[in-house]
């Protein structure tokens, strides 16, 4: 068996759900909006310590403290919370926030927007509403091949942090053949984290026969995982934890191949391998590629208060 390495969280999760923890601590209740990050296990832990989740700011009470999850949200979250008295404390993963920075600035630069990214995703829905007159969503290449902009329309796109590095490159790839002096943000918007747990997997695909990827339904950069694993001709399947695994997958299989997506624990990692433990597997190996030592500081919102409480 090999696990993949990197894997797990990344420095906006470890954020997000320390925010949690830390919050709790402080002021004892807290609300949060949507799941903090993209894994069930994550969220039944943090309801367990005291956190309540809502869908909509609305749902919380006036003058409660409100965290926004790691996906970011769109500025009409921040004026109705704001409207409500609530305490808001801005958990948006950093990465994220530069893309909505980006976008803002091409907008008022006087661009039309191209975001790349799957509609409905939580951190989609906060990008466009950074500026939602500009800025058209494309999801495939044959969305980019369809575009049409009256001439002379100055173009630039951005990403969401979580998509697949090679699908992402095709469909720039399109825009830029299309549409001359088309804008690119300064930096690449898909993550470190995303970049790296794709690249793990795909250096794993000539050593084993079967991919396991640890992660919830909704969490976007673990479905990339499968779809890297599979478009390298390697059988994958997308597991929220040990109880998942069916056993007739491993018919026929001399290696498996372990990762898990940026929202996931390294417990249940830990459980998939003692899942195989138990069944007769002994040789469990790293495959490391790099070594990550990214790190976001608390929002300040939360650090100010840690301070002036003597609890930093």
């Amino acid at each position: 068996m090999l696990l993949a390495s990197p894997r797990g969280y990344c420095a906006g999760v470890e954020r997000a759900v320390e925010t949690v923890a830390r919050a709790l601590d402080l002021y004892g209740t807290v609300y949060v909006r949507k799941e903090i990050v993209h894994n069930r296990h994550v969220v039944r832990d943090l309801q367990e310590r005291g956190a309540i989740f809502v869908q909509e700011e609305q749902e919380a009470p006036p003058g409660a403290t409100l965290i926004l999850s790691a996906h970011g949200v769109a500025p009409e979250v921040y004026r109705r919370s704001r409207e409500l008295g609530q305490k808001t404390i801005d958990a948006t993963c950093p990465l994220v926030t530069k893309v909505h920075v980006q976008a803002r600035r091409f907008a008022e630069e006087g661009y039309r927007i191209v975001l790349i990214g799957h509609a409905g995703h939580e951190e989609v829905v906060g990008t466009m509403g950074e500026a939602p007159e500009a800025i058209v969503l494309v999801e495939s290449i044959a969305d980019a091949e369809a575009l049409s902009f009256s001439a002379g329309t100055k173009l630039a796109y951005v990403t969401q942090t979580t998509l697949s590095v090679e699908e992402t490159a095709e469909i720039v790839d399109v825009l830029r053949r299309r549409f001359a002096g088309l804008r690119s943000p300064k930096r690449e918007d898909i993550c470190y984290a995303t970049s790296n747990r794709q690249r793990a997997v795909r250096e794993m695909l000539d050593e084993i026969q079967l991919l396991l990827v640890i992660g919830s339904r909704n969490s976007s950069n673990s479905n990339r995982l499968v779809d890297v694993a599979r478009a390298g001709g390697i059988e994958a399947h997308l597991i929220e934890d040990a109880s998942a695994i069916e056993e007739r997958w491993l018919a026929g299989v001399e290696t498996v191949g372990v990762t898990s997506g940026a929202s996931a624990p390294e417990r249940l990692v830990e459980g998939v391998c003692d899942w195989f433990r138990e069944r007769g597997v002994e040789q469990i190996e790293q495959c490391r590629i790099v070594e990550e030592h990214m790190e976001f500081r608390l929002p300040v919102e939360l650090r100010r208060d840690l301070e002036a409480s003597g609890a930093a």
